[in-house]
């Protein structure tokens, strides 16, 4: 009977250890699961924020897009619009005064802007231009114009 009271005191403690054990896996289980949620939370917390972030991201490069578009768009006109009173002046202008300030612009490195103006005159004025400027720079323009056919053509 000793025995079976020894034997049986020991189960029972083994058991009593054991739901013990049992009783801690679980509640570590349970820590970790809430702590898991916590996390699961707080993860999707900053995802929303980082998505709603990307979201004004896209709208504000759109806005810049547009507003970009719309400045070039102004910008352009107001080129277009300028180049067209220059060539309207230049039209008008007597040939040999228009000679004398291309050929200061030419010397002053503005050949580009002097090509620029002539290749939108009326070709009878661009003519008679030519005849007032040096050669040099007649030859200047010329070679411009012959690329500029070139790689318009």
């Amino acid at each position: 009977m000793k025995l079976f009271s020894i034997l049986l005191i020991f189960c029972i403690a083994l058991t009593a250890n054991e739901t013990k054990e049992k009783l801690e896996i679980i509640e570590l289980k349970k820590e970790l699961n809430d702590f898991y949620n916590k996390k699961e939370l707080q993860y999707d917390k900053s995802k929303k924020d980082l998505e709603a972030i990307f979201t004004s991201i896209e709208k504000e490069k759109l806005a810049i897009k547009t507003l970009r578009d719309e400045n070039l768009k102004i910008l352009q006109d107001i080129k277009g619009t300028i180049e067209s009173k220059t060539t309207k002046i230049y039209n008008k202008m007597k040939s040999k005064i228009a000679a004398s300030i291309f050929e200061q612009m030419i010397k002053d490195g503005d050949i580009d802007l002097v090509f620029d103006i002539i290749i939108k005159l009326k070709e009878k004025n661009v003519t008679t231009l030519m005849k007032f400027l040096s050669p040099k720079s007649a030859s200047m323009i010329t070679k411009r114009l012959q690329e500029f056919k070139s790689n318009k053509g």
